[in-house]
């Protein structure tokens, strides 16, 4: 499917609502409006719009949905999902399909906006704050940091994988999935900050492009300064970068599809709409 180059939520919605506009201002002046076909629902026309790109928006139960592929499954993760030009390499996930890394920096815009859609803001993301007084020499020899790091703030989404092998369906906290070997647990379960990424520079004479998009890295689990993921893990352990490892023993192998899920709340139980979506079941 080729894309259309961009689609943002406050102008797409706002289009939408003008077919009804001229009705209201002539029933305001005392006339009679021309009857013309009920506008069908934003809501609804924007659900159908983003599930052609294979991103799936549950209003009803406040999620958005996805298809992934496992990528990495016995090496050190920085991220949790990219896309297929981002760091496949330590990210257990990729998203937005086999498209072109065009399609896929519009494909990151549809995701944004699917997640904007169920009424998030974005968050502060982690800040490192130079302690005062700054340690000793003796102290930063010893491994002590210069710095405080602060975990991020903000809007967070609850993250699911979730497939079907045979007859069997498995349904995970995304957390579950990810060994924090400083623990020898399971990663703490925890609402990932939505940070929304930004807009950056491509260079003289270049628009500015969607960073989540043209880096292809949407979401991390180490903190990065740069802000520039559409979500990012907010435990403080994150500023870590050799803790995080994919829980081998409960994922499907590499290459295989799963589905996953952006809740605005806990889910007790997979709603029927996002059930249907499971990947498996041969």
């Amino acid at each position: 499917m080729q894309l259309p180059s961009h689609l943002h939520l406050a102008t797409f919605l706002a289009c939408l609502s003008l077919s009804g506009t001229g009705a209201y201002l002539a029933g305001a002046q005392g006339e009679t409006p021309p009857q013309e076909p009920r506008p069908e629902d934003p809501r609804a026309v924007l659900s159908k719009t983003l599930a052609q790109a294979g991103i799936h928006l549950d209003f009803d139960h406040q999620a958005v949905s996805t298809l992934a592929r496992i990528e990495v499954t016995d090496q050190l993760l920085e991220y949790l999902a990219v896309l297929p030009h981002g760091a496949a390499h330590e990210a257990m996930l990729v998203l937005g399909g086999r498209r072109s890394p065009e399609d896929s920096v519009v494909w990151a815009e549809f995701l944004n906006t699917a997640i904007l859609a169920l009424g998030l803001e974005p968050g502060q993301n982690a800040r490192w704050v130079e302690k005062n007084p700054a340690p000793t020499q003796e102290e930063l020899r010893q491994g002590v940091s210069a710095y405080d790091v602060f975990p991020p703030e903000g809007d967070g989404l609850f993250l699911y994988l979730a497939w079907r092998e045979g007859d069997e369906r498995y349904v995970y906290r995304l957390e579950d999935l990810i060994r924090d070997l400083d623990r020898g647990r399971a990663m703490r379960r925890h609402p990932w900050v939505y940070l929304g990424s930004r807009m950056v520079d491509r260079g003289p004479d270049e628009p500015q492009a969607f960073a989540a998009g043209l880096e292809g890295n949407l979401i991390n689990i180490s903190f990065f300064a740069q802000g520039n993921t559409l979500i990012t893990g907010a435990l403080a352990e994150c500023v870590n970068q050799t803790t995080w490892l994919p829980n081998a023993w409960i994922l499907p192998p590499s290459g295989s599809d799963v589905l996953m899920i952006f809740a605005r709340e806990r889910l007790g139980s997979l709603p029927e709409s996002i059930d249907e979506l499971l990947p498996g079941g041969e």
